[in-house]
């Protein structure tokens, strides 16, 4: 009997999103396939509109991605404000909004909070130490929400835990940092700022690489780079480029995970289907143990 054939590795895509992007700051996809424990990295690609971006998302082809932006907002927000408590319906509420009418309404709920507590945080965000989805600077991840997740929406992809859409195009909430501390801990790696693009943060940035490259991080995958690409990704000072590629790795982590049989491509069946979670976020109730059970299986 002849072997059967083996089902084509879907692509897999890495997005550092910006929620005002632009030639000096693009969205960025980091494009590239698993083979075995290696994510090769296939090319970089730049997206200067919102509508360029969401004109690519719905084209008809095979992806799994990790995407740099939050996918929900934290419940105890959502019902302090009296939103709706649907997933979909708080998303569709949301889009309908304005960045200065979103703004005023998250002050206004952090300025009726205590010190110390003045964000609504998703129960996501202590795993992964991510900044909370309605934070509207330093980082402006409320923004990022705002502008992309309505792409996502209207291009009819699958979110998993979430929204069921295309099977063929899957999306996941990436964080970039949660692999990057990893393996540097808190030294930085990167700024937008020129003055504060050093010699410091470029050694962390080829570490960071090498680590990569080893395979030494808890998802037990290698990056597979040319001499050019390493040398590209270490030289952009901004990150950008190398947080689209860590967000690869993360798409890579949780399409093996479904290929394994997991229809939630990793996330927590737990997950609370109002706030989404994180992919490769440990899940609080037994973090070492889920975490290393589901990735020893791809080492």
């Amino acid at each position: 009997m002849s072997p059967q054939p083996q089902a084509a590795q879907p692509l897999l895509v890495g997005c550092d999103f910006s929620s005002s992007p632009s030639r000096t700051k693009p969205i960025v996809l980091a494009l590239g396939h698993l083979a075995g424990g290696r994510v090769a990295l296939s090319g970089l690609e730049r997206f200067t509109t919102l509508a360029a971006f969401g004109a690519w998302l719905a084209e008809p082809r095979a992806w799994v991605g990790g995407f740099d932006l939050p996918f929900g907002l934290p419940r105890a927000l959502l019902e302090s404000l009296g939103w709706p408590l649907s997933w979909r319906a708080s998303m569709q509420h949301y889009r309908s909004l304005t960045r200065p009418q979103i703004r005023d309404a998250f002050a206004a709920f952090c300025q009726a909070r205590p010190a110390g507590g003045k964000f609504a945080h998703r129960a996501t965000d202590g795993p992964a130490g991510s900044s909370p989805s309605m934070k509207w600077v330093n980082p402006p991840v409320a923004y990022m929400l705002h502008a992309g997740l309505p792409l996502l929406l209207d291009a009819g992809v699958h979110l998993p835990g979430l929204h069921a859409g295309d099977a063929a195009r899957v999306a996941l909430e990436a964080y970039p940092g949660l692999l990057a501390r990893e393996v540097l801990g808190r030294r930085s790696y990167k700024s937008d700022d020129r003055q504060r693009q050093t010699p410091e943060r470029l050694i962390a940035r080829r570490d960071l690489l090498e680590a990569l490259e080893g395979g030494g991080t808890r998802l037990g995958l290698r990056l597979k780079l040319t001499h050019a690409q390493r040398d590209s990704l270490a030289a952009d000072a901004s990150g950008d480029s190398l947080d689209a590629v860590l967000c690869l790795i993360q798409a890579a982590w949780a399409a093996r995970c479904h290929a394994e049989g997991d229809a939630l491509y990793g996330l927590p069946p737990g997950l609370d289907p109002l706030e989404g979670w994180i992919v490769t976020a440990p899940w609080p109730a037994a973090p070492e143990a889920a975490f290393e059970a589901a990735s020893e299986a791809f080492r």
